[in-house]
């Protein structure tokens, strides 16, 4: 992503996260914390509509935890596979970037929503499973998943 995507990142952000505010202001810091933050978009028809941010967890370590720290599709192109292959398509671009630091990819980590249904989709394209569940955390219960050997 560069600096003059993040306003149509932004009305992904406002659309996906409906509860969440000041769209631009966060993508900006997320967007600025480079390499710790890394964000991927995809675009269709020089639109972007969605985006996936990669965080690197406890500082620069040779062994990376990595967070998926938020995917957003906007709601007009949602069920089209895009989140999948920002997922499948981004990770190996991240583990290149985390090469050039001579590190390497340990574990992804994700926290969503105990009703989101997106869980079966980092099920299913990172191989990560559920470890705990926060009761009342955000908006609602929030379930903490990790796929672990991941490199």
């Amino acid at each position: 992503m560069t600096q003059d995507d993040l306003e149509q990142a932004a009305l992904v952000h406002k659309f996906a996260f409906v509860r969440q505010g000041h769209s631009r202001e966060w993508l900006e810091c997320i967007f600025k914390a480079f390499p710790r933050n890394i964000i991927y978009i995809a675009q269709r028809d020089n639109q972007v509509v969605g985006y996936i941010i990669w965080t690197q967890r406890s500082g620069f370590r040779p062994e990376v935890v990595l967070e998926l720290e938020q995917l957003a599709v906007h709601p007009d192109h949602q069920g089209q596979g895009i989140a999948r292959k920002l997922i499948t398509e981004t990770l190996p671009m991240v583990k290149d970037e985390l090469a050039k630091k001579n590190a390497a990819l340990k574990h992804v980590v994700v926290t969503t929503r105990a009703d989101n249904f997106a869980q079966d989709l980092y099920k299913k394209t990172l191989g990560a499973e559920i470890e705990a569940t926060i009761s009342n955390l955000y908006s609602a219960d929030e379930v903490y998943m990790v796929a672990r050997n991941v490199g």
